[in-house]
């Protein structure tokens, strides 16, 4: 099933769910057709859009709206957060090309800060399904949720076959001693390339896919943290406010400390491009991150370097 598939046998069950977009119709081109007045399409306003949504979900519909991910969380921030969050309204927002999947698009068109801004607005949830099956899986709880939310919408077809879905659970996939990636959205796939490098290298290494970022499983970050020597936070995303942010206020919340290495965007915009030639450049393929996580531990298995002392 695709998301469009989903979406259609969601809206034709259910007479309260409106289909919107801003103009960006490549996930729903089939509905206006099906849903006649039940899809609106407001232009390139992603601020109006917003705005229309929140009045139709005080009206009792489920709005589920759809616009490039950067636009929907920056261009429309404060109608997301006034109009919706605050009014705590059933509005599903679903951010297409999220991280690195607007590969060729421009620094304008990256959404590598979404996660951090989301999460940020009172009563929003957030997800970020690994894949397709992933989503398909994720959806039906969150549009059926009678919070506001924000989905990384992720169509990519990966071949792996997700555990049913736990409404903000996380989905262990693996455990280990050594080492557990933690990680969410598109960079799954490199994960589970990473964790087959790593177990040949002789290391018994975990794998958790995050699915909902906001509210966050603290319980599987705990467990991890007790049960493997080294965390790893994989995410296409800005080092601050994602996936390692969660994690450091998820210790400080319980008092918790661990060796926590963080592969994600620190403080620029990727270069556009292909996206394999994007995870490349960046470092973001399941070798590289392998590569990363054999560095970190070679260094941290040496001797501690003694501060010479001096006396006068």
């Amino acid at each position: 099933m695709t998301y469009e598939e989903l979406l259609t046998q969601t809206a034709l069950a259910d007479e309260q769910i409106i289909v919107m977009t801003a103009e960006n119709r490549a996930l729903v081109r089939n509905l206006p057709g099906i849903l006649g007045k039940r899809f609106i399409d407001t232009g390139i306003t992603e601020q109006t859009m917003i705005g229309a949504a929140a009045g139709l979900a005080l009206r009792n519909r489920i709005p589920v709206v759809h616009a490039l991910a950067a636009f929907l969380t920056m261009r429309a921030f404060e109608f997301v957060r006034t109009d919706v969050g605050i009014a705590d309204l059933p509005v599903k927002l679903s951010g297409f090309i999220p991280g690195f999947l607007s590969d060729a698009n421009g620094p304008t068109h990256q959404a590598i800060e979404d996660i951090s801004i989301m999460r940020g607005i009172p009563n929003m949830t957030v997800f970020a399904p690994a894949d397709e099956d992933d989503l398909i899986k994720m959806l039906p709880e969150i549009w059926e949720s009678e919070d506001p939310a924000y989905t990384r919408i992720n169509t990519r077809q990966t071949g792996y076959v997700h555990a049913p879905y736990e409404f903000c659970k996380a989905e262990i996939v693996a455990e280990g001693a050594d080492v557990t990636i933690l990680t969410y959205g598109l960079l799954f796939e490199q994960a589970l390339i990473a964790v087959e490098i790593l177990r040949n290298e002789g290391l018994s290494v975990g794998l958790i896919n995050m699915r909902s970022l906001k509210p966050v499983d603290e319980e599987a970050i705990l467990n991890a943290a007790a049960q493997s020597k080294l965390l790893v936070t994989l995410e296409d995303h800005f080092l601050t406010g994602g996936l390692y942010s969660i994690v450091a206020e998820v210790f400080l919340k319980y008092g918790t400390m661990a060796r926590v290495l963080p592969i994600a965007l620190n403080e620029k915009w990727f270069k556009p491009a292909l996206l394999p030639a994007v995870l490349q450049h960046e470092g973001f393929t399941g070798k590289q991150i392998a590569e990363k996580v054999l560095g970190y531990k070679t260094r941290y298995q040496q001797p501690p370097v003694l501060t010479p002392q001096f006396s006068e």
